[in-house]
């Protein structure tokens, strides 16, 4: 056996092994920023992040967060800290509500991911079922579709972030109600999604998963995860998917 043999087997096994996984797919659960666009590409997500904590404080209650929360980028990282401290309150719900506005806002300048748009349309015309299964906004997710032209794929299945936050990701709420509503078996079903709570969420519900790495840090975390299936771009799935045409 050559060093070449070598390389290629492992890579071999697990071409073939992702053409199993989307041949199985008759529903595909997609999480929306990062598998679908980059949401916060050109509207910072740091900003958002300190325009949640300035509102905060603009309350009175800047001690409701510590100082690691109040200057982390990630704006869900404010939300969910408020979300500890007073779980199903009004603030919550101002807060939540203050976020999605900043969601909204972003839709404009998000960018696609590639292969994502052709991807979902040539899933949906052979014949699979969508749906969206993300911890932003639903309405941020649909008023994105709508814009790219995508809304006839999925709608009305679009699962998002509800006043409820102890159902985000990694619970496995939105992949549930997403299911339910398509009438979808898990094993039938495939769960695409780019970070550790896409692949947790979709262990619980019983959902097969294809991690989406942009990169090699994101690449770790999924695998860290126990993700098997992981790819750097949906090339290869749109290929294979177009292959079985």
């Amino acid at each position: 056996m050559t060093s070449d043999t070598k390389q290629t087997g492992p890579v071999a096994t697990e071409t073939e092994n992702l053409h199993a996984v989307i041949r199985r797919a008759r529903f595909v659960l997609f999480d929306f920023d990062g598998p679908i666009c980059r949401l916060f590409a050109g509207h910072s997500a740091e900003g958002v992040a300190k325009d949640l904590v300035r509102w905060l404080e603009r309350q009175g209650l800047r001690g409701l967060l510590t100082e690691e929360e109040r200057v982390h980028p990630d704006p869900m990282v404010v939300l969910y800290a408020v979300n500890r401290r007073h779980p199903r309150s009004d603030l919550v719900v101002e807060l939540e509500e203050r976020l999605t506005q900043q969601e909204l806002q972003a839709v404009p300048s998000a960018w696609p991911t590639e292969f994502a748009d052709p991807l979902i349309r040539t899933w949906s015309a052979v014949g699979a079922r969508l749906a969206v299964a993300t911890n932003n906004s639903p309405r941020t997710a649909a008023r994105y579709l709508d814009s790219r032209g995508l809304a006839d794929c999925f709608m009305p299945n679009v699962y998002g972030r509800t006043q409820d936050l102890d159902h985000l990701k990694p619970h496995p709420h939105c992949l549930n109600r997403a299911m339910n509503a398509l009438g979808a078996a898990p094993r039938s079903t495939l769960m695409i999604g780019d970070a550790p709570s896409d692949y947790l969420a979709a262990e619980e519900a019983g959902v097969p998963f294809l991690g989406y790495a942009r990169n090699g840090d994101k690449e770790k975390l999924l695998r860290d995860a126990g993700a098997e299936h992981v790819v750097a771009s949906l090339e290869p799935v749109l290929r294979i998917l177009r292959n079985q045409v």
